[in-house]
């Protein structure tokens, strides 16, 4: 019996491959009035918004760019945030960023 067991110890451990968080990508699109200035995602189990993905340049109103997510989490689940040049701010809770593919501002 014990060396069943053991076979079957070795087997498991054999096959058990680590888990391994995949990159998220998506686009982000402006089709909103104003330029979009800050941008931020943040795992939905996250109390605090991770560093500005736009630091330094903008997303024109009518345009779009292709976002990677390469934080080594293995949560699909987001929260995001958008600030514009306006002053409107708008967040997006528990989002599934694995099934999203667009993301799109409007007014």
């Amino acid at each position: 019996m014990r060396k069943y067991l053991a076979v079957a110890a070795v087997l498991i451990c054999a096959f058990a491959t680590p888990v391994v968080a995949e990159d998220l990508e998506f686009l982000l699109v402006n089709n909103s009035s104003s330029a979009l200035t800050g941008f931020y995602v943040s795992a939905a189990s996250s109390e605090h918004w991770e560093e500005n993905l736009l630091e330094g340049s903008i997303l024109a109103s009518n345009y779009e760019v292709t976002v990677v997510i390469a934080d080594g989490l293995s949560t699909c689940i987001y929260d995001i945030r958008g600030v514009f040049q306006d002053g409107d701010v708008v967040e997006d809770l528990a989002l599934d960023l694995c099934e999203l593919g667009e993301y799109t501002f409007t007014d």
